[in-house]
């Protein structure tokens, strides 16, 4: 893996150098927009205002327009520069208990390895950490964007788990939740339905199943054959008949 970052975890008046690489990877089947007349490959270009001319990736940079037709051109040590520490810095700001921290806040996983003259104070945090049984609040710019995130310990090492701000999630209020009424037989009977599918998460036995049977149909159209489509389009369940479903899903 290569690093996507350098910097250090700024933990009280320790800061100990680590290395940020990507704890996940893209899974997704690559596709090609063609045109549908002659499947030629369709090709995105940056063009210029001015001339209509397209301008190669090297020779674009990016501006903030602060009055009309006006920029300030930005080069990449200038988002730096706008905070030296933060730049540079994974800064945990508290701790806290992981389960106070609502899923909805979670966004993207990192690992952290320590450069070679910080393997002490990065083993003293792990080992800290796991003690206390507590994870790590803190912020970090990556590339131009300053982001939240929690620090945890695992398997001897530590995971940065990016977050989003409040500020960057949707408001519900207009979403239309309904506030149905349920007997006490139907609620009983879901709950028990719950309890029996209970059991120990194991993330090894969850598989992407879709990717391959997409890749099953796109043979079978290489090949002009009759696609097969596989499964059937589910159906609400009819509310006249929810008790009966409620009791056939415990059998």
């Amino acid at each position: 893996m290569r690093s996507i970052w350098s910097g250090g975890i700024s933990f009280g008046l320790i800061y100990i150098p680590v290395n940020l690489f990507s704890g996940s990877k893209e899974r997704e089947i690559q596709f090609h927009y063609l045109d549908k007349k002659d499947h030629s490959r369709i090709r995105y270009a940056k063009f210029r205002e001015s001339d209509g001319k397209e301008v190669e990736q090297e020779d674009i940079v990016r501006g903030f327009e602060y009055e009309k037709d006006k920029y300030v051109i930005l080069e990449d040590e200038d988002f730096e520069k706008a905070d030296v520490k933060k730049s540079n810095s994974i800064e945990i700001v508290q701790f806290c208990d992981e389960h106070e921290i609502d899923s909805v806040f979670f966004e993207k996983p990192y690992y952290l390895e320590p450069d070679e003259k910080a393997a002490k104070t990065y083993n003293l945090l792990v080992k800290a950490m796991e003690k206390a049984k507590l994870v790590a609040v803190a912020s970090f710019v990556l590339k131009t964007k300053e982001h939240l995130a929690i620090v945890k310990p695992e398997n001897g090492m530590l995971i940065l788990n990016q977050m989003r701000f409040e500020q960057e999630l949707n408001d519900t209020e207009e979403l239309k939740i309904p506030d149905e009424s349920v007997s006490k037989e139907e609620l009983s009977t879901a709950v028990e339905i719950i309890k029996q599918m209970h059991k120990p998460f194991q993330p090894e036995k969850f598989k992407d199943t879709y990717t391959n049977d997409l890749k099953s149909i796109i043979k079978e159209k290489a090949t002009k054959k009759k696609i097969t489509t596989k499964g059937k389009a589910p159906q609400p369940t009819d509310i006249v008949d929810l008790m009966k479903q409620l009791k056939a899903s415990l059998k």
